[in-house]
């Protein structure tokens, strides 16, 4: 979901004012000059004004028949907003939505069934964390749309003091040990807050566990399973090599702010933050780089949280073939591949990686997005994050608690959340 990795000064851009046409909601069907309007949603800094503009002239000098009107909604609220239109009469076209939310507007019956589009939308393509969890029970609601992901950003002066060749830096034992050599004296080999739980994710996942396992409609917590305390045994050896603390995340406080004090050697962010910690501490400017989270084994990156957004259609919508059409165009080549340079994002598809391959923090993503991954693809799971026993699991290991016994309670706690509303 695209507000988990631009909050806390996470952007992937400045933000830019975007123009919002009026706050009505709902397609305006055939106007007066005989062209059809297809309203759609956009978030706030998922495009910029200027490719706003571009592709609303482009699209509709493509499609003569169609006219384009782009609403900026904010994050803030927005589940509830979406909600209230899905069940109304008056929903736009096409909405965007963070990838995790799928599931949750396709449970209502409130989104259209775009499966039979998926071939000539290459969805065979589609980067898995995206895709994933824009199905629902078998059936596709959402089309991948751009994406964004952590990767490693680390000083390169730091490194090169240190005799570490980034670019060598392949699993995660060659990782430790470059980490282990860069913290010393004043220098945190890695700033890694205890709370940062979309990591801790990614290590489950490399060793083949989850947050929760899910059979017959029902869900089981699993970060009790032998798979998942591996994962949060390597979490715990690399948050040792600095000073992060254990019991928040990291926006409490900002580790773009820590960054630029000047003592870390890395942090785990999208490749946006490291213009935040530019802004905080100009000296740092070409300094800052970026690799993929390494892996277990050299020859895959280190699964990653995929966060991002997808785009929908709402069953209600007026002009569903043409907001179809306009799907097809933007998440089609030519635009992501505009997008993918405009905003540094990750496109929707694996194919078209090379696009960003001139763009060192996109071209990360993009290796690490070759490998990324979802929370549990169901309603439920919001529950889970409005409580998140993870963040509460974290914290008791590091600061000592048993590992097996905490884990135990906190996935009790997931099947719970999980499993309150069936």
């Amino acid at each position: 979901m695209k507000y988990r990795l631009l909050a806390g000064g996470s952007v992937l851009v400045v933000a830019a004012v975007l123009s919002a046409c009026s706050a009505s909601s709902g397609s305006a069907g055939d106007g007066s000059d005989g062209r059809t309007t297809v309203d759609v949603w956009l978030m706030r800094d998922s495009v910029s004004a200027a490719f706003q503009k571009e592709f609303v002239k482009g699209f509709e000098a493509a499609h003569p028949r169609i006219r384009a009107k782009v609403q900026i909604q904010e994050w803030d609220g927005i589940g509830q907003k979406i909600t209230a239109a899905l069940a109304g009469n008056d929903a736009p076209d096409v909405i965007e939505v963070g990838n995790t939310q799928v599931a949750q507007f396709a449970s209502s019956g409130g989104l259209l069934d775009l499966s039979d589009s998926k071939g000539e939308l290459k969805g065979e393509d589609w980067l898995k964390g995206l895709a994933e969890p824009g199905s629902y029970e078998g059936r596709q609601y959402g089309i991948p749309y751009y994406a964004a992901n952590r990767v490693v950003v680390y000083r390169t002066d730091l490194f090169e003091r240190a005799g570490i060749d980034a670019t060598a830096i392949r699993t995660r034992e060659q990782w430790i040990e470059a980490t282990t050599k860069l913290n010393k004296g004043d220098t945190q080999g890695i700033y890694l807050p205890g709370q940062l739980w979309y990591a801790l994710g990614g290590f489950i996942w490399d060793e083949g566990g989850d947050f929760a396992t899910g059979s017959g409609g029902k869900w089981e917590g699993a970060l009790d399973t032998p798979q998942a305390l591996r994962g949060m045994e390597f979490y715990a050896r690399l948050q040792a090599l600095g000073r992060g603390p254990k019991d928040s995340d990291e926006d409490d406080p900002p580790q773009a702010e820590v960054m630029a004090k000047g003592q870390v050697a890395q942090i785990l962010a999208t490749p946006g933050l490291a213009n935040t910690v530019i802004e905080n501490n100009a000296r740092l400017k070409g300094k800052l780089g970026f690799f993929p989270i390494p892996g277990k084994t050299a020859d895959t990156p280190g699964a990653v949280f995929t966060g991002g957004s997808d785009l929908v259609i709402p069953a209600a919508a007026g002009d569903p073939d043409e907001a179809l059409t306009l799907v097809k165009e933007l998440t089609g080549d030519t635009w992501q591949k505009k997008l993918a340079l405009a905003m540094s994002y990750v496109p929707n598809r694996t194919t078209l990686a090379p696009a960003v391959a001139g763009d060192p923090g996109a071209s990360a993503m993009a290796a690490g997005a070759a490998n990324g991954r979802a929370t549990p693809n169901t309603p439920g799971w919001a529950a889970v994050e409005a409580e998140n026993p993870v963040k509460d699991y974290m914290t008791a290991v590091l600061v000592g608690g048993d590992a097996a016994k905490e884990a135990a309670k906190a996935s009790q706690d997931i099947t719970r959340a999980m499993n309150a509303g069936s």
